[in-house]
């Protein structure tokens, strides 16, 4: 796994992309498989090991992954219930290991001093040595009157390296490393029914709900130009002030207005609290909130009951099985972190 890299959101593989994706969170193992068969894109496997408390705990800066050999035999639990068995996937990781920034370049450096420059900008904002960082890239939005917003992505080397080495006990090679909600971005651009209209000048805001953070990201163009992550320890009560900050701030600092959609995934995390999540966005936001289904671009296998709770757990990796899909023009990238 290189140290640095173009990030995938949004863009073209130069290669084919794996069959299946290992989705690690605190709560469990997820895996996916998507198989083509000419325009038709079909989930061929789905399954889920639960983990114990405090086995993972995604964190910034400080071990996330107590026990690699427990993990590792959880990912083979879960990996060997998929026919056929995939020697190669893509891993997700939660949102909470990673630093995501934006920043903004009046003009684009030159290829080769683009990596310095980047890690330069980014030494004072993360919480551990800059060389010490996983980092990678995808272009953000243009700026009026020239230059570019390059969403940039960092983390600690040796903490993506201990989720990739429980992989390798599993049997298997994470040949791509990326992050659930910039996947999820990549759900909804390349499964919801109006993804044309999404990826179009409309702003739409995509709010990743899990018990411990939230995340959300403000689209436009089929580019993020907006991403916050916070803890969301009072559950879905803080929901309301979140949503409606990142409202103010899109209005006030990037001249928008109203979201034209707001899409929502995994609320079914929340439980009963899942209906009070979307209320209180909805009446913070004025706009009506769907949950993320991305089966407008792929469908179950065996026609598969979808309830909230699968559709949530296939999303980010349907996202980044997906992304081969010309959504927004961007260039190749293997990896995000």
């Amino acid at each position: 796994m290189s140290g640095s890299s173009r990030s995938s959101l949004g863009s073209l593989f130069s290669s084919p992309p794996p069959p299946a994706a290992v989705e690690i969170s605190s709560r469990r193992v997820s895996v996916v498989a998507v198989s083509a068969h000419g325009g038709t894109r079909t989930i061929t496997g789905q399954t889920t090991e639960p983990l114990p408390p405090g086995l993972v705990t995604p964190s910034l800066n400080a071990v996330n992954v107590h026990d690699v050999a427990a993990l590792g035999e959880a990912v083979k639990a879960a990996v060997d219930r998929i026919t056929p068995r995939p020697k190669r996937v893509a891993l997700i990781l939660p949102d909470t290991v990673v630093k995501v920034s934006m920043l903004r370049f009046e003009k684009l450096p030159k290829a080769q001093d683009f990596e310095q420059l980047v890690r330069w900008q980014i030494r004072k904002s993360i919480p551990f040595r800059v060389e010490d960082a996983q980092v990678a890239w995808t272009d953000g939005a243009d700026i009026q009157g020239g230059g570019r917003e390059v969403l940039v992505l960092a983390s600690r080397r040796d903490i993506v390296q201990s989720y990739e080495r429980a992989c390798d006990v599993a049997g298997v090679h994470a040949g791509i490393v990326d992050v659930a909600s910039l996947n999820l971005v990549n759900a909804v651009l390349a499964t919801v029914a109006s993804a044309t209209a999404a990826a179009s000048s409309e702003a739409w805001l995509l709010v990743h709900a899990e018990p411990e953070f939230a995340t959300l990201i403000v689209v436009r163009g089929g580019r993020v130009i907006f991403y916050r992550n916070r803890p969301s320890e009072a559950g879905a009560t803080d929901m309301g002030d979140l949503v409606h900050q990142t409202a103010m701030y899109f209005e006030d600092r990037l001249g928008g207005g109203a979201f034209a959609r707001v899409y929502v995934a995994g609320a079914s995390s929340y439980g009963p609290e899942a209906d009070l999540l979307r209320r209180q966005i909805e009446e913070r936001l004025g706009v009506r909130v769907t949950a993320l289904d991305v089966r407008g671009g792929v469908a179950f296998r065996d026609r598969i009951a979808a309830g909230p709770e699968l559709l949530d757990a296939v999303a980010p990796a349907v996202g980044v099985l997906l992304r081969d899909r010309p959504v927004s023009g961007g260039r190749a990238g293997e990896q995000v972190a």
